[in-house]
């Protein structure tokens, strides 16, 4: 019985200590996820802007021949940009994003498109380097705090693949959009080649800015273009890092509470254990007393 209370103890404490350490991390994460909240509102007017001088250019150019927004007929292989994190602790965080990029290979191999990897993050990288996939380009130690050279580092990689005679053809992000502190959402976009789409605009919609461009539209694109590229991974980034923070926090939280069940338990039975050696040692008290009694009796 001793043994026993001895091993609950010590399960107990080392409970204790886990939970300390899920807790720190959850507020840790609490902490983190503001900042990362703000960052994320702070590249919303960017990104705005330099889609809205895309569009304009497109919308006051006859035609777009450019080749970050000319589809091949027959596109033989696609980059899929795989956003993931440095660090652990985040619950599904990671298993989604690979799971969807799975997902999306099956369908562009489906399509005769043979998929290349380009893998953000620490654990898309060992999870690629684990099955001996090839990487077009890996990237780590930034998942938590993004930055835009991080970003541009990246779509001059992707950009650079996508122009090569023997490149890639299409471009894709797999990653993590924030919508709240309790959802997050994987989400798959196609980023290069770029759709453009006619439509006819609403009375509600804003009118596209004029443009005259000197020398001509294609050079404009040409600065443009990977400037806009950029602003979308970032975004994606940006996203992520929020996302993941969101994650471990869940996911701490969720250990903490486990951990406090346990000790629950665990004390529930070292109380009904300490109980049983009580009622042990009270009766072998009483045995002994009978039987002293009865041997005084005896005596007499």
């Amino acid at each position: 019985m001793g043994a026993q209370l001895r091993l609950l103890r010590r399960r107990i404490k080392s409970v204790k200590s886990t939970a300390k350490i899920t807790r720190a991390q959850e507020l840790i994460a609490s902490s983190r996820i503001v900042k990362a909240q703000q960052r994320m509102q702070a590249a919303v007017p960017y990104e705005q802007e330099i889609t809205r001088a895309v569009s304009g250019v497109v919308s006051n150019t006859a035609s777009v021949d450019h080749p970050l927004t000319v589809e091949k007929e027959k596109p033989s292989s696609a980059g899929v940009l795989i956003v993931t994190s440095d660090s652990g602790f985040c619950g599904g965080f990671n298993a989604n994003i690979l799971r969807e990029a799975e997902a999306l290979r099956g369908l562009l191999e489906e399509r005769g498109i043979r998929a290349v990897p380009f893998v953000v993050g620490r654990k898309g990288v060992t999870w690629h380097t684990f099955r001996s996939r090839k990487m077009g380009g890996r990237w780590e130690g930034f998942s938590r705090r993004p930055s835009y050279a991080d970003a541009k580092a990246i779509a001059d990689t992707l950009i650079e693949s996508f122009k090569e005679e023997n490149g890639i053809d299409e471009i894709h992000i797999v990653s993590t959009e924030f919508v709240s502190m309790l959802t997050q959402n994987v989400v798959v976009r196609r980023i290069l080649p770029l759709e453009v789409v006619e439509s006819e605009a609403e009375s509600t919609d804003t009118i596209p800015p004029y443009f005259e461009f000197e020398p001509n539209a294609a050079e404009v694109l040409d600065s443009l273009l990977p400037r806009y590229v950029e602003s979308r991974i970032f975004n994606a980034l940006l996203q992520s890092a929020a996302s993941e923070e969101a994650s471990r926090r869940r996911a701490m939280k969720s250990a903490t509470d486990n951990a406090n069940e346990l000790i629950r338990v665990f004390t529930m039975q070292m109380n009904q254990a300490r109980q049983a050696e009580i009622t042990q040692e009270i009766s072998e008290i009483v045995g002994g007393a009978n039987a002293l009694a009865d041997a005084a009796a005896g005596k007499e």
